[in-house]
């Protein structure tokens, strides 16, 4: 099973973009990234810019609107994450738990939804986007 670990740093919703990042904190996260990447459950991962760098495209009339960030109406925003592989939800939660987040985030852990979660009828219509499908880690 596939499971997308969501790293939401409280705060961070608010970073300006040149945000700068604790040397030990990062050292120490490479460490916990390392140990997902040699007990082979790493697939792949990355950290986000803050949302002041990005921006969202909303669909409330029925056409696309562009905000640019910082979104002021956000509580909480993703910093990064990671996809894993492993057998079950619990070995999940202990690898998020894992992680030497600090007191102020938060490990949001959610399944990946598998082709094969869905009846054969919308397997049949995703079978066409195989290459979607596909697992590299980067290394």
């Amino acid at each position: 099973m596939r499971f997308m670990m969501l790293l939401i740093p409280l705060g961070y919703e608010s970073a300006p973009p040149d945000v700068q990042l604790d040397p030990e904190r990062m050292a120490a996260m490479m460490r916990y990234n390392e140990e997902l990447r040699q007990a082979g459950v790493l697939i792949t991962l990355d950290g986000l810019h803050p949302p002041s760098m990005g921006a969202r495209v909303s669909f409330a009339t029925g056409k696309p609107v562009v905000t640019d960030g910082p979104f002021t109406e956000s509580k909480e925003v993703l910093g990064g994450y990671w996809m894993i592989e492993v057998d079950s939800l619990q070995a999940a939660i202990g690898w998020a738990k894992r992680c030497p987040a600090s007191a102020n985030e938060i490990i949001e852990v959610r399944q990946v939804h598998e082709v094969t979660d869905y009846p054969e009828q919308m397997q049949r219509v995703a079978a066409d986007f195989t290459v979607l499908q596909g697992r590299a880690v980067r290394r």
